[in-house]
Formats: structure tokens, C-alpha cells, sequence
């Protein structure tokens, strides 16, 4: 029977909490020419001699804080959304999941693969940018490109107002008594500012105020409007009003300017207008992981009631939630293409 192969591909996550191990993920991560886009010998130097050297320790004693039995939590959650949709999809496809930085690494994943007709590829980041999805495509096509035989490939792009993925974002929101909050913060991963005008073939953001605001065919592929659509798709569900939430971006590393605003600033101004409850999504991320159980639920939560406030609530992530494995199941099918008899 021919089988249809759908890779489900996640950043990535250290083998452990070590500190060596830790390590070994920065290093491969950061030295990604679409993470850090500066010329190879630079980028060396800059990150296995100045960034990973002064990280990685400090970044080691943040993962142990988030440590679980079942190990990390992005590859817990990552196994168990690619168990359930394969159980969802049925013996006709083969399921298998890969990360882009370190284990299961892409290359393994696709080598068990290798003899399905055709391959659907599914990046667990609902937004486009160069430095998450465009670097897993190009190590797909890397691997891919020395196999005897290729098959059919569908990459999947982005799909940032996904009915079923903004319905389980919203189920995950209403876990938390929504009216309850002064808040709500959509919180998303952020970007150096040039990766976005690097992208902006239409120059769109030169001759518009507030390009991003709005997703639209010229801005199609820009990771800060895909971000925007999401927040405010969310919102709809929710029903919350356009003063009532903030789209603002976290994770910030380096002197060069980020796609602003901060999420250290946007807290800072709403604990000087004295809200006191704040309710954060990280939509940027489908698995929770060390950005939003320790970075937002540490230490923001630390940051914002050190300002005043009484409370930050983190929305737990999709991980296994139904209504994601649904939101995949219908990702992979609307993209499959006709098998041969």
C-alpha cells in the first residue's frame, strides 16, 4: 500500500538540561545563516565565541526549571501531537516528527519516510519567517535532494487564521475566566526588524503606516502581520475589544532593533496605568516550552508584579489539544494530492 508521509517539524529542544547539551543546541541553532544572517566567518565568532560561551549556562539552569519527567516539553507534546494525528489519518499515512535543531533531527525523520509516494511537510509554526519555516524548508530540500527518488512534496507555508487553530486558542483562553482580566497580551516570538524589510518585496512597508496591522496580498508573507492576524483572529473569538488586548513581541537577543512592541514595555505601561490582572497568549508557538513557561510565566510574571501588578496568567499551549490535532488532520488533508492506483 502506498503511503502518504507527513513530517511535522518543531524548532527544537536540548537532548537534555545540561549544560553541554544546552550548549550544543545554541550552537546550532544561532549559527543558522537564516537565524543569525551575517556572513558565515562572523556568524562563527560571533556565536561560539562571544553569545553561546556567555548563554549557555544560564540558559541550562532555564531549561532545568522546565524540565518534566517525560523530559522536555516541546518534544513531550511534539510525540504526542504526531501519536494522535496519526491515529486521526489512519494506516494510509505515516506520521513522524523532526526538529529542526538537534533530536529527532529532520534527516532521521526523513529517512523513515524515504518510500512514501508523496510527503506533506507541516512546520508546527503558524507564522511564516525566513528564520523558523524558511530554514526548516531548506533543510528538507537538503536531505531530500540526494534521494534517488523524489517524491511529490507539498510544503506547507503558514497558516495563521486557521479555523480550527484559532478555535483551540480560543478554547485555551476560555480555561481562564477572560472577563476576569484588566488584560490580555497576545505575546508572539520576536524578529530583528531587518528580517522583516529583507522579506518586503513590495515595499509595502516604506509607503504604509502600520504595515502590519493588517494582512493583505502585499504583505502576504510578512511574519508581523501573519502575528497580527492571529492576535486579532483570537480576539474575534473571544469577543474582546480592540482596547482590550495587545499584540507586542518577546525573546529578544542582540543590540539591533526588534519588531516592536517589546513585551518588557507593554507591561511596564499597563502597570503604570494600574491594571493589576494580565492574561498573556503565546501564539507563536503551538508547544509549550522554555519562551512561554519560563520566559512568560516566570520570568514576566516575576517582572510585572515587581511593577504592581497582582497577577500574569500564561494560556497554556495547544500541545495535544483536540481541536490542534484537528486543525493538523485538516492542514494534511486539504493538501494532499490524488495517490496513484
Amino acid at each position: 500500500m502506498q503511503r502518504t508521509g507527513v513530517l511535522l517539524v518543531n524548532l527544537g529542544t536540548p537532548d537534555s538540561q545540561s549544560p553541554q547539551d544546552v550548549k550544543k543546541y545554541l550552537t546550532q541553532f544561532l549559527t543558522d545563516g537564516r537565524v543569525i544572517d551575517i556572513p558565515w566567518f562572523k556568524r562563527q565568532i560571533l556565536v561560539r565565541g562571544i553569545i553561546v560561551p556567555k548563554r549557555y549556562k544560564e540558559s541550562a539552569k532555564n531549561y532545568a526549571r522546565i524540565w518534566t519527567e517525560n523530559g522536555s516539553p516541546l518534544l513531550h507534546y511534539g510525540n504526542r501531537a504526531q501519536k494522535l494525528l496519526q491515529d486521526k489519518l489512519g494506516e494510509q499515512f505515516q506520521v513522524e516528527l523532526g526538529m529542526r535543531y538537534q533530536n529527532p533531527s529532520i534527516e532521521s525523520a526523513l529517512q523513515k519516510l524515504e518510500g512514501c509516494h508523496e510527503l506533506i511537510i507541516v512546520p508546527l509554526f503558524p507564522q511564516y519567517a525566513s528564520a523558523t519555516t524558511g530554514s526548516m524548508h531548506q533543510e528538507v530540500m537538503r536531505v531530500i535532494s540526494q534521494w534517488t527518488t523524489i517524491p511529490e512534496i507539498q510544503f506547507i507555508n503558514s497558516y495563521p487564521t486557521h479555523a480550527k487553530m484559532i478555535e483551540a486558542f480560543a478554547c485555551r483562553g476560555k480555561e481562564h475566566p477572560v472577563e476576569q482580566y484588566d488584560h490580555v497580551i497576545f505575546s508572539f516570538h520576536g524578529l530583528p526588524e531587518k528580517h522583516l524589510r529583507k522579506a518586503d518585496r513590495n515595499n509595502h512597508c516604506l509607503n504604509q503606516k502600520n504595515c502590519c496591522a493588517t494582512l493583505s496580498e502585499k504583505n502576504q508573507l510578512c511574519y508581523s502581520a501573519q502575528c497580527h492576524a492571529t492576535g486579532q483572529a483570537i480576539a474575534n473569538q473571544l469577543n474582546l475589544p480592540q482596547e482590550g488586548y495587545t499584540i507586542c513581541y518577546q525573546s529578544r537577543l542582540g543590540k539591533d532593533p526588534w519588531i516592536k512592541p517589546y513585551a518588557s514595555d507593554v507591561l511596564d505601561t499597563l502597570a503604570k496605568e494600574g491594571k493589576k490582572k494580565v492574561l498573556v497568549f503565546s501564539p507563536a508557538f503551538v508547544c509549550d516550552c522554555l519562551e512561554t513557561i519560563d520566559e512568560i510565566g516566570n520570568e514576566y510574571r516575576q517582572e510585572f508584579l515587581s511593577k504592581g501588578g497582582e497577577s500574569l496568567d500564561l494560556v497554556e499551549g495547544l500541545n495535544d489539544h483536540p481541536l490542534w490535532i484537528e486543525a493538523l488532520y485538516d492542514l494534511v488533508s486539504h493538501n494532499r494530492t490524488p495517490a496513484f492506483c
